[in-house]
Formats: C-alpha cells, structure tokens, sequence
C-alpha cells in the first residue's frame, strides 16, 4: 500500500465504476469520469493526508504493480473516530488479500499512527466483508439502517 498520486487517476476510475465493486458501497455512481477520480484523489484522500496524517490508500498488486483497489483508515467526523475500509477489483476477490491488506492497515493505523478506536462499517448483504472484520478480531456492536441499506458496525 501506498498513498494515491494523481498518477493513479485510471486506477481509481476503473475500481469506482465497477459494479460489482461498488454494490454495497454507500456511494456508487459518485465517479462518473477521470475527472471525478482526480477530484477524488486531489480532494479527498491528498487533503486527508495532509489534515490527518492518513486515509485510504492505493492498494498495489505485488506481481504486475497495478493499483487493485484502496485499503486504509479514514477519519469520519460524525463518528469521531477513524473507519477501516477497503475495494479492489473482482479478479482479485477470493485470495487472501483483503485480509492481507485490512491487517496491516490495522497494525499501521495502531502501531504507528497510534489510533486507538477504529470501526468497520459494512452492508448487511456483504458476507465476504463481515466475515473478514470478525477474522481480525473486531466485534459486532450495531446494527442499523441509512440511505436503503442494512449496516453492521464493528469495533
């Protein structure tokens, strides 16, 4: 993993107009152009870094260096604390690396950024995803509804 560049442009683009991808993500359909996917990395995850020392970052496949995805933590104001979240394209679905990735995000949230409370937030329809937040040892604390989607939440 590494912090996004704006070099990562296509990148982005193609895991954020994926459908599959994006289907249990509360902000499908919000990149619809190489121009949303800069606005993106330039707006979002470039200020994050500068205002909170982190956010999410380019999740790099080890064999071809293509940027599959995002992993990292990301600070909600509403909730006062950071959220762990990851995404990578299909073809890499199924192979460990989510939980590769989401693993060393926590350690590096905990051990060096020193993050003491981090939740995990995911659709209700997203076995792969609930099932990976309780294999990292987080623990089930809510469940509720926004914006037409069930939500577990985790600590």
């Amino acid at each position: 993993m590494r912090e996004f560049t704006l070099e990562d442009v296509d990148a982005v683009y193609e895991f954020s107009t994926c459908s599959d991808v994006m289907q249990f993500t509360g902000d499908a359909g919000v990149i619809k152009s190489k121009a949303d996917a800069e606005n993106i990395i330039r707006e979002v995850w470039l200020a994050e870094y500068k205002r909170y020392g982190y956010a999410r970052y380019a999740l790099v496949h080890k064999d071809d260096n293509k940027v599959i995805g995002f992993c990292g933590v990301k600070y909600e104001p509403e909730l006062g604390c950071p959220d762990i979240g990851y995404r990578m394209l299909p073809k890499y679905w199924g192979q460990g690396l989510g939980t590769e990735a989401v693993g060393a995000a926590l350690t590096y949230a905990r051990e060096v950024l020193g993050l003491k409370k981090i939740i995990g937030e995911v659709v209700e329809e997203n076995v792969a995803s609930n099932k990976l937040l309780l294999k990292l040892g987080f623990c089930h604390t809510e469940t509720y509804e926004k914006d037409g989607f069930v939500i577990n939440r985790y600590e």
